[in-house]
């Protein structure tokens, strides 16, 4: 049992960067933590160092969410552990280039860490949460989700989905009533952390402009979740031009299914 009154974050992806900024951040909330990521030594590094800055609770839990195994193993620690508050689910791979011409392989192992392990633990925490009445999930996407087009098709296409799992979650536990469980999308946008290092590239070759720093980007995501924000975009000035997306989308909602075709698809 934990003992910190906050609760235990599950951290995924925990052993560098985004992940491994949640938990330093999440820890000097006073959040016990589960780390997760497959190397184990980093995790174990990093668990040594939160106890002794921190004083909380640190505990290793090694996992590849590329393995469908290891993700269940993940999925059992969500459903049975009372202690659990809050899931960042930020574990992810990263594109290596155009989706044409290149290893399809690689883009099951993405599809298989950045969709189908995040869709299963996202939901096994929100049937743990809305069981209890309380908790917070946390889906790290990527502004990528919103312009397609300007990116890798696969990794897009999955950031995409991370996007749309947690406001449909969302509108689901709300539907149901289980106000308590509270989910926060967040869209960062380029962030300096190994990702790209780890796909052979250097964020020394883009324009310096659009390149965050991965603390900044944590803290303004925990911000926006302080904030009440479901879809939290780190860099974007003004919300009120993501709300005007969310209303024109909205718009569309009385057409989107109706019984007959659009007289423009009718033949004379």
């Amino acid at each position: 049992m934990s003992t910190s009154s906050k609760g235990t974050a599950l951290v995924t992806g925990a052993s560098s960067g985004i992940g491994a900024t949640y938990a330093d951040r999440l820890a000097r909330r006073g959040h016990d933590l589960i780390l997760v990521a497959r190397n184990q030594d980093r995790l174990e590094e990093a668990a040594a160092r939160l106890r002794a800055e921190t004083g909380v609770k640190v505990e290793v839990l090694v996992a590849d969410l590329s393995v469908q195994a290891d993700v269940e193993k993940v999925e059992h620690r969500l459903r049975g552990d009372a202690a659990i508050t809050l899931l960042v689910n930020n574990a992810g791979l990263g594109p290596k280039g155009p989706s044409l011409g290149s290893d399809i392989a690689y883009h099951d192992s993405m599809i298989a860490v950045n969709v189908t392990a995040v869709n299963r633990l996202a939901i096994a925490a929100t049937d743990a949460f809305a069981a209890k009445g309380a908790g917070t999930v946390i889906n790290i996407a990527s502004v990528v989700a919103l312009i397609p087009e300007m990116f890798s098709a696969t990794y897009a296409a999955t950031k995409a989905f991370v996007l749309a799992l947690t406001q449909s979650l969302q509108a689901e536990t709300a539907k149901a009533g289980k106000t308590g469980v509270r989910f926060q999308a967040v869209l960062p946008g380029l962030t300096r952390t190994e990702i790209f290092d780890r796909v052979g590239k250097s964020f020394d070759d883009l324009d310096q402009s659009m390149v965050m720093e991965v603390g900044e980007m944590v803290d303004a995501a925990l911000a926006g979740l302080d904030q009440g924000e479901l879809v939290t975009i780190p860099s974007l000035p003004d919300p009120a031009d993501f709300d005007a997306v969310s209303k024109a989308r909205y718009a569309l909602g009385p057409n989107l299914s109706r019984n007959h075709a659009a007289s423009r698809y009718k033949a004379g």
